[in-house]
């Protein structure tokens, strides 16, 4: 049933686009598009200007005062825009050290990649599995990838000293605030991105920028003018650079909490029942493949797009499919710049914990698992990834993932303008 009423979504939303795929203005005396007005509401220099506030912090990295600082600041920043249902999912985080026994799996660790103890190497000859003949393969072109962990390779000498604490064992908090839903509230879309980062640069964009995009959608859909039938909830995860493990907290929490009324006959659901779970992780750099040097394009590309993934071999696979093209078509529909494609192969970010659960897609800048792999994002966990680092051409493509996930959730979840 649930499919098929996706698959509704769609067909309406690509009636609505028009044939071109361009959103039509009603003739003058109808009534305005409430979807394209919101969607009109989302503004460039603001999108900037909150990843900017994001980057105070540095790369926010989980078990940090930096990191406490930044999530105590988001949580300001929601209720000061109207977002005031905030709460914490509080729960414990201990690195997995040689010998120890890890019992809750909520807490559970992962063990730090492999790491350069320099710079990331530039060169890309190095193949599909490292050592391609002549320096490519069927997959083009590839450029290392790695965590920095070395400090001294940040040459902001305010910036390495903001970042130089190394992350503690013990508790956690992540924040979350909901838009209530006015007939519905005992069902909810989630909208996520992690608000950690590592690599010590400002993580701009890994992941300040899916941050920023839903800390924007929180505030538009917030306004007092914007009722919605369903509930939304705007959730920005901690310690998804460890495994995942604040998006797996909250699942392992509350998933048996699902459209629970509390107390009864209250009409109040701490956790209403999960209708999809839509995570936005690096939404800036689409810059294209390698070439034999390894070098990356310094301009964004005329091919770049907006990734809507899917897990393929997930529980609820058809649903979360039909998910993703709800969320093309609503970029076909209400996007301005750039187009989007849907794939198969969503892994390792925080929609992984609820895919067996509820359909859930994420929103990227690239595949996750060839293009990132590859070496197609040069400042992923570097210390270049700061804010200076991204034109404008690059915070377009976030701005442009903002806008398709608000077209695409305003519809699933009923939004209307109402007189404040």
């Amino acid at each position: 049933m649930r499919r098929g009423i996706l698959l509704l979504v769609v067909v309406g939303l690509v009636l609505a686009a028009g044939v071109d795929g361009a959103s039509a203005q009603p003739p003058a005396g109808e009534a305005v598009d409430p979807v394209a007005e919101l969607v009109g509401r989302l503004d460039l220099e603001r999108y900037k200007a909150t990843i900017k506030g994001l980057t105070q912090f540095g790369d926010r990295r989980q078990g940090t005062q930096r990191n406490r600082d930044a999530v105590d600041w988001i949580e300001a920043w929601l209720e000061e825009v109207g977002c005031t249902t905030t709460e914490r999912v509080l729960y414990s985080y201990y690195a997995p050290r040689p010998g120890r026994l890890v019992r809750n799996p909520s807490t559970r660790g992962t063990p730090p990649p492999l790491n350069p103890t320099g710079p990331t190497p530039t060169g890309g000859r190095i193949g599909r599995n490292g050592s391609g003949p002549g320096g490519s393969s069927i997959f083009g072109y590839r450029r290392r990838t790695g965590v920095v962990r070395d400090p001294m390779l940040q040459p902001d000498e305010a910036l390495r000293a903001l970042n130089m604490e190394e992350p503690e064992d013990g508790a956690r908090s992540q924040v979350y605030c909901t838009k209530i839903g006015s007939t519905r509230p005992d069902e909810m879309y989630i909208l996520g991105a992690h608000m950690d980062g590592h690599g010590f640069g400002e993580a701009a964009n890994d992941d300040g920028s899916g941050t920023a995009l839903v800390m924007e959608l929180a505030r538009i859909l917030s306004a007092p003018d914007v009722r919605t039938e369903r509930s939304i909830r705007f959730a920005l995860w901690n310690n998804e650079e460890t495994g995942l493990n604040g998006s797996r907290a909250y699942v392992e929490q509350r998933r048996e909490r699902q459209g629970v009324e509390d107390p009864p006959g209250s009409g109040r659901y701490p956790e209403p029942r999960w209708l999809g779970m839509i995570q936005h992780d690096m939404m800036l750099f689409d810059h294209g493949a390698p070439g034999p040097d390894g070098e990356v394009s310094p301009v964004q590309r005329r091919e770049a797009d907006v990734n809507i993934e899917f897990q393929s071999n997930s529980e609820l696979a058809d649903e979360s499919r039909d998910l993703a093209f709800v969320f093309k078509a609503a970029n076909d529909a209400y996007a301005t710049d750039y187009p989007a494609m849907v794939g198969p192969h969503m892994t390792n970010t925080d929609s992984t914990p609820f895919m067996n659960v509820t359909p859930s897609i994420s929103l990227r800048e690239n595949e996750r698992g060839m293009h990132i792999g590859a070496g197609w994002d040069p400042h992923w966990h570097q210390p270049t990834d700061r804010y200076d680092t991204f034109s404008d051409d690059d915070f377009r493509l976030g701005l442009n993932a903002a806008q398709t996930t608000l077209a695409a959730i305003a519809q699933l979840a009923g939004a209307t303008l109402v007189e404040p």
